[in-house]
């Protein structure tokens, strides 16, 4: 090995080019921040992996200008479809169910909810967007890169790494490190990040297969075919499975397996057989492209960050795909932590802004860790049906005794309504995806603000809200040309936004007479570009028309005052004290 060298340095080093690390070097390169992405590999991942693309993270793709390049390789919203519970691909079905808001009772909700809609994106493809934006707008990329190690002190970061390809080590100096490297994360290990749950408490056959399955499947779209069958699973799910890769001849299939037995032997003839019995065609033509076992998770770290190192994306959330949250957390993590480094370095906020980071996705990790694996457990009801319907489990049984018309034909129908209703919180939890709150030092609430009370259930459904904390809602402005924007379009990168009413200008007024207009904005309603014209921003924004809401660059409400005071003077006051509590400058001479 070589002897250790030093490279020039970096504002901000991300380990890991995954959903996470690419999306934090995608927006801190937006930001105009220096950063270096590297990762141990020599591309980008080389498997189908995640897939699901929520609104949120849509909504983030947009903020940054790539959702129409990622709308290029996506799946469409209305072929992701329903989800079926099935024989066997070819064989009788036994139920289905409306997933990813494209039922007609949900898919009014979505809409309502984000001005993008849900897209089914390979992961290859979501990284290699990322990457080659934060490449084209500034970031250093390096691949074959392995982290080895870490030191802090008061100034940065000096991080140690070893060219793999010419066996050289040497350090990379960075003001910050982020750690986006996998389940596996070294760089969390090294930090000592706590850690509650499980790693590796059940197993799952993968293999990757290409078959030309589109009399199966074409007229019947979706993205996910479950198999009941005595071999089909085993394990929390118990069930096979088949997933469209490419519609219609690049699949995925799955089975659990069973640790007690050791690892498993992937032979191909093996494996070939195995798919052929969840197609239900012994003589399909299948072509096996690869296989791997993985492992299901239930970790997650209560707390995200040691100084000046940070956790991002699977590092800190480890969980099975079930309700394809992994990405989208990944991406909403980063675009989290990105803008308070940001603010940091730039000098507009205390570096005391970062300890937010951790107070506010650390408990979305929980969230997401807990929801992914009773997702898993939630298919016991389906299978207890199944067992009842046959006493057994054999398929055939089930099926005869669950067409019958019987009094027990009866019960055993109802009960499988009720146990597809269940699977409601994996196919279409939209407010999993969509109601994360954040309670941190980055949050400003009004004195005596009450909790806040779900309407509807919080994990099924979406609530708009403009409490501080909260997403800023969704909703259709009209511009100049007439033609529809988001209110969510309107704000600019990088930057805090201030939104009133037309009656809101003391607003304005004061803000410009603060030392803020760097890294501060603000948003008229009503004044040309922002006419609310269906008046769905007087609906759901929960003030007045001259209060004032201060969104946060990541699309969040930081601050929110009801009514205007009667003077400048007076609003100017109200905003140097959001402005140094948010910011935790202390100093509030900064700002007026």
């Amino acid at each position: 090995m070589s002897r250790l060298t030093n490279e020039d340095s970096v504002d901000v080093l991300v380990i890991g080019a995954g959903p996470a690390g690419g999306a934090a070097a995608l927006a801190l390169s937006s930001y105009g921040i220096s950063t270096r992405l590297i990762t141990k590999y020599g591309w980008l991942s080389n498997s189908p992996r995640a897939h699901i693309t929520n609104q949120r993270t849509g909504e983030v793709l947009r903020h940054f200008g790539v959702e129409d390049e990622i709308k290029k390789y996506a799946s469409p919203w209305k072929s992701m479809g329903d989800t079926l519970f099935t024989t066997s691909l070819a064989g009788p079905e036994i139920a289905r169910i409306r997933t990813w808001g494209t039922g007609d009772d949900r898919y009014g909700d979505y809409l309502a909810a984000s001005p993008c809609e849900m897209m089914d994106v390979l992961q290859p493809d979501l990284e290699a967007v990322l990457v080659r934006n934060a490449a084209s707008r500034g970031s250093q990329l390096a691949f074959d890169t392995l982290y080895l190690g870490h030191s802090q002190d008061t100034e940065g970061v000096t991080t140690h790494v070893l060219d793999r390809r010419t066996n050289r080590d040497y350090t990379i100096r960075s003001k910050y490190l982020i750690g986006a490297d996998g389940a596996a994360s070294k760089v969390a290990e090294d930090i000592e990040l706590p850690f509650e749950g499980e790693m590796a408490r059940a197993a799952t056959i993968y293999v990757r297969f290409k078959c030309d399955l589109s009399k199966y499947a074409a007229h019947r779209p979706s993205i996910l075919y479950w198999i009941a069958s005595q071999t089909a699973g085993y394990g929390d799910i118990g069930l096979g499975l088949l997933r469209a890769v490419h519609q219609w001849d690049e699949w995925i299939a799955g089975w659990g397996h069973d640790l007690a037995e050791g690892e498993p032997v992937l032979h191909e003839a093996e494996l070939t057989d195995r798919i052929r019995s969840l197609i239900g065609d012994p003589q399909a033509k299948v072509r096996v492209e690869s296989s791997s076992v993985w492992y299901v998770n239930e970790a997650y770290a209560t707390r995200a960050s040691d100084r000046r190192v940070f956790c991002a994306g699977d590092a800190i959330h480890r969980h099975p795909p079930s309700g394809g949250l992994g990405s989208n957390t990944c991406v909403q993590d980063a675009f989290n932590l990105a803008w308070k480094l940001a603010f940091v370095l730039r000098g507009y906020a205390n570096p005391k802004l970062l300890e937010t980071y951790s107070a506010e996705r650390a408990p979305v990790a929980q969230q997401v860790v807990r929801r992914a694996n009773q997702s898993r457990r939630e298919y016991s009801a389906f299978r207890e049906v199944i067992q009842k319907a046959s006493a057994g489990g054999d398929i055939e049984l089930a099926l005869k005794e669950l067409h019958s018309s019987t009094a027990d034909g009866a019960i055993l129908r109802a009960a499988l309504v009720e146990a597809m209703q269940l699977k409601n919180f994996e196919f279409n939890a939209h407010g999993i995806e969509m109601n994360q709150r954040y309670d941190s030092a980055a949050v400003v609430p009004p004195d005596n603000l009450p909790d806040e009370t779900f309407v509807r259930d919080s994990e099924i459904y979406a609530q708009p809200s403009t409490r501080p904390g909260c997403k800023t809602p969704h909703v259709w402005l009209v511009n100049e040309d007439g033609l529809r924007t988001s209110i969510l379009d309107l704000l600019p990168m990088g930057k805090l936004t201030l939104v009133t009413g037309l009656s809101g200008g003391v607003w304005v007024e004061a803000l410009q007479g603060m030392r803020v207009t760097a890294y501060t904005t603000h948003i008229v309603v009503g004044t040309p570009g922002a006419e609310d014209r269906y008046g769905d921003w007087s609906r759901l924004r929960e003030i007045r028309e001259d209060g004032m809401l201060l969104i946060r660059p990541d699309g969040y409400v930081a601050a929110r005052i009801d009514s205007a005071p009667a003077t400048a003077e007076e609003a100017k006051s109200a905003l140097d004290t959001i402005f140094s509590r948010l910011l935790l400058v202390g100093d509030r001479r900064r700002l007026v």
